[in-house]
Protein backbone atom coordinates (compact mmCIF):
# COMPACT_ATOMS: atom_id res chain seq x y z
CA UNK A 1 0.00 0.00 0.00
CA UNK A 2 1.57 3.06 -1.20
CA UNK A 3 0.75 6.09 1.23
CA UNK A 4 1.02 9.96 -0.15
CA UNK A 5 0.21 12.89 2.43
CA UNK A 6 -0.13 15.82 1.36
CA UNK A 7 -0.61 19.32 2.81
CA UNK A 8 -3.93 20.25 1.36
CA UNK A 9 -6.86 18.85 0.71
CA UNK A 10 -6.47 20.54 -2.96
CA UNK A 11 -2.91 19.29 -3.58
CA UNK A 12 -4.10 15.38 -2.56
CA UNK A 13 -7.37 15.83 -5.60
CA UNK A 14 -4.76 17.19 -7.86
CA UNK A 15 -2.46 14.51 -7.13
CA UNK A 16 -5.07 11.89 -7.62
CA UNK A 17 -6.37 13.59 -10.71
CA UNK A 18 -2.76 13.05 -12.16
CA UNK A 19 -3.05 9.56 -11.63
CA UNK A 20 -6.13 9.14 -13.32
CA UNK A 21 -5.67 11.75 -16.16
CA UNK A 22 -2.12 9.86 -17.59
CA UNK A 23 -3.93 6.32 -17.21
CA UNK A 24 -6.82 7.83 -19.56
CA UNK A 25 -4.12 9.29 -22.02
CA UNK A 26 -1.70 6.23 -21.82
CA UNK A 27 -5.09 3.38 -22.29
CA UNK A 28 -6.86 3.04 -24.81
CA UNK A 29 -10.55 2.21 -23.47
CA UNK A 30 -9.71 2.42 -20.22
CA UNK A 31 -12.47 1.73 -17.11
CA UNK A 32 -12.66 3.77 -14.27
CA UNK A 33 -14.76 2.88 -11.64
CA UNK A 34 -16.20 5.96 -9.87
CA UNK A 35 -17.27 7.64 -6.66
CA UNK A 36 -19.55 9.71 -5.38
CA UNK A 37 -19.88 12.06 -1.89
CA UNK A 38 -17.66 14.84 -0.79
CA UNK A 39 -13.73 13.34 -1.34
CA UNK A 40 -14.24 12.94 -4.76
CA UNK A 41 -15.38 16.83 -5.55
CA UNK A 42 -12.11 18.75 -6.01
CA UNK A 43 -10.50 15.29 -7.97
CA UNK A 44 -13.13 15.89 -10.75
CA UNK A 45 -12.84 19.40 -10.89
CA UNK A 46 -9.07 18.62 -11.52
CA UNK A 47 -10.37 16.10 -14.05
CA UNK A 48 -12.48 18.63 -15.38
CA UNK A 49 -9.71 21.12 -16.14
CA UNK A 50 -7.27 18.98 -17.48
CA UNK A 51 -10.09 18.34 -20.29
CA UNK A 52 -10.75 22.15 -21.11
CA UNK A 53 -7.04 22.62 -21.47
CA UNK A 54 -6.76 19.71 -23.79
CA UNK A 55 -4.70 17.41 -21.21
CA UNK A 56 -7.17 14.26 -21.89
CA UNK A 57 -10.30 13.10 -23.45
CA UNK A 58 -12.71 10.66 -21.98
CA UNK A 59 -14.47 9.55 -25.55
CA UNK A 60 -13.39 6.43 -25.14
CA UNK A 61 -13.68 5.71 -21.38
CA UNK A 62 -15.98 3.91 -19.65
CA UNK A 63 -17.14 4.36 -16.22
CA UNK A 64 -18.96 2.36 -13.46
CA UNK A 65 -20.21 4.32 -10.07
CA UNK A 66 -19.76 2.48 -7.05
CA UNK A 67 -23.29 2.84 -5.72
CA UNK A 68 -26.91 4.28 -5.78
CA UNK A 69 -29.81 4.74 -3.51
CA UNK A 70 -32.75 2.41 -3.59
CA UNK A 71 -36.09 4.61 -4.84
CA UNK A 72 -34.71 7.62 -6.18
CA UNK A 73 -35.39 8.07 -9.92
CA UNK A 74 -32.34 9.14 -12.05
CA UNK A 75 -33.58 13.31 -12.28
CA UNK A 76 -33.87 13.32 -8.77
CA UNK A 77 -31.53 15.68 -7.06
CA UNK A 78 -29.82 13.42 -4.56
CA UNK A 79 -29.09 10.60 -6.97
CA UNK A 80 -25.78 9.60 -7.68
CA UNK A 81 -26.53 9.45 -11.45
CA UNK A 82 -27.56 12.99 -10.93
CA UNK A 83 -24.67 14.07 -8.77
CA UNK A 84 -21.82 12.41 -11.36
CA UNK A 85 -23.50 14.60 -14.27
CA UNK A 86 -23.29 17.43 -12.48
CA UNK A 87 -20.10 17.27 -10.69
CA UNK A 88 -18.01 15.71 -13.90
CA UNK A 89 -20.06 14.13 -16.99
CA UNK A 90 -21.60 17.73 -18.00
CA UNK A 91 -18.46 19.25 -18.06
CA UNK A 92 -16.61 16.56 -20.21
CA UNK A 93 -16.74 14.66 -23.41
CA UNK A 94 -17.63 11.04 -22.32
CA UNK A 95 -20.25 9.09 -24.34
CA UNK A 96 -23.21 8.76 -21.68
CA UNK A 97 -23.65 5.21 -23.15
CA UNK A 98 -20.19 4.07 -21.82
CA UNK A 99 -21.64 5.90 -17.85
CA UNK A 100 -23.03 2.81 -15.75
CA UNK A 101 -24.70 3.13 -12.47
CA UNK A 102 -25.77 0.38 -10.28
CA UNK A 103 -29.73 1.44 -10.90
CA UNK A 104 -33.12 -0.66 -10.72
CA UNK A 105 -35.93 0.44 -12.28
CA UNK A 106 -38.37 -2.73 -12.11
CA UNK A 107 -37.73 -4.10 -8.69
CA UNK A 108 -36.02 -7.27 -9.83
CA UNK A 109 -32.99 -6.00 -7.82
CA UNK A 110 -30.98 -9.24 -7.88
CA UNK A 111 -31.31 -9.27 -11.76
CA UNK A 112 -30.34 -6.10 -11.70
CA UNK A 113 -26.93 -6.56 -9.65
CA UNK A 114 -25.87 -9.53 -11.06
CA UNK A 115 -26.31 -7.26 -14.22
CA UNK A 116 -23.95 -4.67 -13.14
CA UNK A 117 -21.40 -7.69 -12.68
CA UNK A 118 -21.78 -9.03 -15.88
CA UNK A 119 -21.14 -5.55 -17.39
CA UNK A 120 -18.24 -4.81 -15.71
CA UNK A 121 -16.90 -8.13 -16.44
CA UNK A 122 -17.60 -7.72 -20.23
CA UNK A 123 -15.72 -4.44 -20.05
CA UNK A 124 -12.43 -6.42 -19.27
CA UNK A 125 -12.98 -5.41 -15.41
CA UNK A 126 -12.31 -1.90 -13.91
CA UNK A 127 -8.62 -0.86 -14.03
CA UNK A 128 -8.69 1.76 -11.73
CA UNK A 129 -11.32 1.98 -8.67
CA UNK A 130 -11.31 5.72 -7.00
CA UNK A 131 -12.40 5.28 -3.44
CA UNK A 132 -13.53 7.39 -0.87
CA UNK A 133 -13.95 6.13 3.29
CA UNK A 134 -16.74 6.20 5.43
CA UNK A 135 -16.29 7.47 8.89
CA UNK A 136 -17.41 4.39 10.15
CA UNK A 137 -15.40 2.10 6.98
CA UNK A 138 -17.40 1.65 4.80
CA UNK A 139 -15.76 1.52 1.21
CA UNK A 140 -19.20 2.23 -1.69
CA UNK A 141 -21.92 1.49 0.56
CA UNK A 142 -21.02 -1.75 1.82
CA UNK A 143 -20.98 -1.00 5.87
CA UNK A 144 -19.43 -2.43 8.88
CA UNK A 145 -19.98 -6.14 9.01
CA UNK A 146 -20.12 -6.89 4.87
CA UNK A 147 -18.75 -9.58 4.04
CA UNK A 148 -15.42 -9.18 2.60
CA UNK A 149 -16.18 -11.70 -0.58
CA UNK A 150 -19.04 -9.68 -1.25
CA UNK A 151 -20.24 -9.01 -4.80
CA UNK A 152 -23.13 -6.06 -5.80
CA UNK A 153 -26.19 -6.21 -4.07
CA UNK A 154 -28.63 -4.25 -1.78
CA UNK A 155 -27.46 -2.99 1.41
CA UNK A 156 -29.20 -1.49 3.95
CA UNK A 157 -27.44 1.65 5.45
CA UNK A 158 -26.44 2.35 8.96
CA UNK A 159 -27.66 5.38 11.04
CA UNK A 160 -23.99 6.65 11.29
CA UNK A 161 -24.28 6.78 7.32
CA UNK A 162 -28.01 8.33 6.96
CA UNK A 163 -26.81 10.77 9.68
CA UNK A 164 -23.67 11.70 7.77
CA UNK A 165 -25.64 12.12 4.25
CA UNK A 166 -29.06 13.39 5.86
CA UNK A 167 -27.80 16.65 5.39
CA UNK A 168 -27.74 16.36 1.33
CA UNK A 169 -31.52 16.11 1.61
CA UNK A 170 -34.04 18.77 2.37
CA UNK A 171 -36.58 18.47 5.47
CA UNK A 172 -39.40 17.22 3.55
CA UNK A 173 -36.94 14.60 1.44
CA UNK A 174 -37.79 11.40 1.76
CA UNK A 175 -34.09 9.71 2.57
CA UNK A 176 -33.08 6.40 1.46
CA UNK A 177 -32.34 3.84 3.54
CA UNK A 178 -31.23 1.24 1.39
CA UNK A 179 -28.76 1.56 -1.48
CA UNK A 180 -27.04 -0.69 -4.32
CA UNK A 181 -23.27 -1.25 -4.27
CA UNK A 182 -20.57 -3.31 -5.84
CA UNK A 183 -19.57 -5.45 -3.13
CA UNK A 184 -15.99 -5.06 -1.58
CA UNK A 185 -15.25 -8.39 -3.25
CA UNK A 186 -15.90 -6.69 -6.50
CA UNK A 187 -14.11 -3.56 -6.00
CA UNK A 188 -11.28 -5.97 -4.98
CA UNK A 189 -10.85 -7.17 -8.58
CA UNK A 190 -9.60 -3.95 -9.92
CA UNK A 191 -6.77 -4.00 -11.25
CA UNK A 192 -5.35 -0.43 -9.27
CA UNK A 193 -7.37 1.08 -6.39
CA UNK A 194 -7.03 4.87 -5.00
CA UNK A 195 -9.00 6.12 -2.13
CA UNK A 196 -9.31 9.88 -1.27
CA UNK A 197 -9.17 10.49 2.69
CA UNK A 198 -9.67 14.27 3.31
CA UNK A 199 -9.92 16.23 6.51
CA UNK A 200 -9.68 15.76 10.00
CA UNK A 201 -12.82 13.80 10.64
CA UNK A 202 -11.65 10.99 8.20
CA UNK A 203 -8.18 10.65 10.09
CA UNK A 204 -9.57 7.57 12.37
CA UNK A 205 -10.75 6.22 9.14
CA UNK A 206 -7.82 6.40 7.34
CA UNK A 207 -5.36 5.32 10.21
CA UNK A 208 -7.72 1.77 10.49
CA UNK A 209 -8.29 1.35 6.67
CA UNK A 210 -4.00 1.83 6.81
CA UNK A 211 -2.71 0.98 10.16
CA UNK A 212 -6.08 -1.64 11.60
CA UNK A 213 -6.36 -4.97 11.70
CA UNK A 214 -8.99 -6.44 8.40
CA UNK A 215 -11.73 -6.99 10.08
CA UNK A 216 -15.61 -7.09 7.96
CA UNK A 217 -16.34 -4.64 10.78
CA UNK A 218 -13.98 -2.02 9.18
CA UNK A 219 -14.64 -2.86 5.25
CA UNK A 220 -11.98 -0.50 4.29
CA UNK A 221 -9.27 -2.51 5.93
CA UNK A 222 -9.74 -4.87 3.46
CA UNK A 223 -7.80 -2.85 1.12
CA UNK A 224 -4.03 -4.16 2.83
CA UNK A 225 -4.70 -7.22 1.09
CA UNK A 226 -5.00 -5.83 -2.62
CA UNK A 227 -1.34 -5.75 -4.37
CA UNK A 228 -2.03 -1.82 -5.70
CA UNK A 229 -3.27 0.37 -3.76
CA UNK A 230 -2.42 4.04 -3.72
CA UNK A 231 -4.28 6.29 -0.58
CA UNK A 232 -3.49 10.25 -1.09
CA UNK A 233 -4.46 11.85 1.87
CA UNK A 234 -4.12 15.68 3.03
CA UNK A 235 -2.20 16.02 6.48
CA UNK A 236 -5.51 16.74 8.45
CA UNK A 237 -6.62 13.21 7.57
CA UNK A 238 -2.71 11.60 7.79
CA UNK A 239 -3.09 13.22 11.83
CA UNK A 240 -3.93 9.85 13.54
CA UNK A 241 -1.11 7.97 11.76
CA UNK A 242 1.28 6.06 14.08
CA UNK A 243 3.59 6.04 11.21
CA UNK A 244 2.99 9.52 10.15
CA UNK A 245 7.00 10.25 9.38
CA UNK A 246 8.05 6.86 7.89
CA UNK A 247 5.31 7.57 4.97
CA UNK A 248 6.37 10.81 4.20
CA UNK A 249 10.21 9.78 3.64
CA UNK A 250 8.84 6.59 2.05
CA UNK A 251 7.27 8.76 -0.25
CA UNK A 252 10.05 11.09 -0.65
CA UNK A 253 11.89 7.86 -1.77
CA UNK A 254 9.94 6.29 -4.14
CA UNK A 255 9.59 9.96 -5.96
CA UNK A 256 13.25 9.59 -5.86
CA UNK A 257 13.68 6.55 -7.47
CA UNK A 258 10.41 4.80 -8.86
CA UNK A 259 9.18 8.23 -11.04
Amino acid sequence: MRVVILPSELEASNFAANIIGKFISDKEKAVLGLASGSSTVLTYKALIKKYEQGQISFKSVTTFNLDEYVGLKPGHPQSYRNYMNSKLFDHIDINYKNVFIPECFDDDYAASCENYESMIRRHGGIDIQVLGIGTNGHIGFNEPTSSLNSRTRVKTLTQNTIENNAHFFKDNETQPSLAITMGIGTIMEAKQILLLGLGKHKSQAVAEVIEGPVSSFFPGSILQQHKNVIVVVDKHAASDLKLYDYYIHTEKMHQKYMC
